[in-house]
């Protein structure tokens, strides 16, 4: 099998499981619709496949793990439903269709990704694996760490607050590195830890994520510029109506390509120790060149 073949089985195995994981509950309204509406309607699967494939490097069961795969997609379809909000980025398209809001309402999508938020952590902590309790709780409290105001809440918090106003590239890079890193950091160290990885294999694995993480924010402040909005399934050019600073308005697209390479390259090299990293360097190598 191929890595592209095997990324597209991990990508297979998710969509079903996500397909499945609200079926049966009472309707409330039209909450559920509203959370699986985003939950379902695609994307790349990047954070999933991650954990996924980090378990299965550190000698771990990835199908055993699938569930927290699936949190880890909520918890990032929650973030997404809030980003698009009028009080936020004030999105109409998210992967080509309308924003969650533009449907349900804004009071609605808000819930919805409540609910989505709610749900990971349930997902996770119901489970039904054989895992250890401590690596299904260590996992837990990771992402919670990645997604709270230490990570994800507070990149949100500085991208907000730096709207209007010229940044350096150090806040720039502490921005994303809470915003987008913080929970692709956190999805790879989740597959170590429920493979019951080291303390040296978990720091590998950041810094692989870590350094993977920035290239691929950087990709898309590329892809903002000169990105087809076909592809991407949203309007291109939002960073700059939001007067935001972006990695692509300090360095310019060509230094920001020369920095996309040599972090991907960086994140390769954090796995040199393991025995066959060689799926995870492909998937680096492969989101350097992609469209959406």
């Amino acid at each position: 099998m191929t890595h592209a073949e095997r990324m597209q089985q991990d990508r297979e195995q998710v969509e079903r499981w996500l397909r499945q994981c609200f079926a049966g509950r009472e309707p409330h309204g039209d909450i559920y619709d509203a959370m699986e509406y985003s939950l379902l309607a695609g994307g790349k699967r990047l954070r999933p496949i991650l954990l996924l494939e980090t378990c299965r490097m550190c000698g771990g069961d990835a199908e055993a793990v699938l569930p927290f795969a699936c949190a880890v997609e909520m918890l990032h379809t929650y973030s997404l439903i809030h980003d698009d909000l009028p009080c936020m980025d004030n999105d109409d398209l998210r992967r080509g269709r309308p924003t969650n809001h533009k449907v349900y309402g804004e009071a609605t999508a808000v819930l919805a990704g409540d609910g989505l938020l709610t749900a990971c952590f349930e997902t996770m902590l119901e489970a039904q694996v054989d895992l250890p309790a401590e690596r299904i709780v260590a996992a837990a409290g990771c992402l919670a760490r990645a997604a709270g105001a230490r990570g994800m809440v507070g990149g949100q918090v500085l991208d907000m607050a730096g709207e209007g106003h010229a940044l350096a590239l150090a806040e720039v890079e502490e921005l994303q590195q809470l915003k987008t890193g913080a929970l692709i950091s956190a999805a790879a160290e989740m597959g170590c830890i429920l493979a019951g990885g080291s303390e040296e294999q978990r720091a590998a694995v950041r810094r692989y994520a870590q350094k993977l993480g920035l290239a691929f924010q950087i990709q898309d402040d590329i892809l903002d510029v000169e990105g087809d909005e076909t592809l991407m399934g949203k309007p291109l050019g939002s960073d700059q109506e939001n007067e935001k600073t972006t990695f692509v308005t300090l360095k310019g697209v060509e230094t920001c390509r020369e920095l996309v390479a040599k972090l991907t390259q960086e994140a390769m090299e954090a796995l040199s120790a393991f025995p066959d990293p060689s799926f995870l360097c492909w998937l680096a190598e492969s989101l350097v060149g992609r469209k959406n």
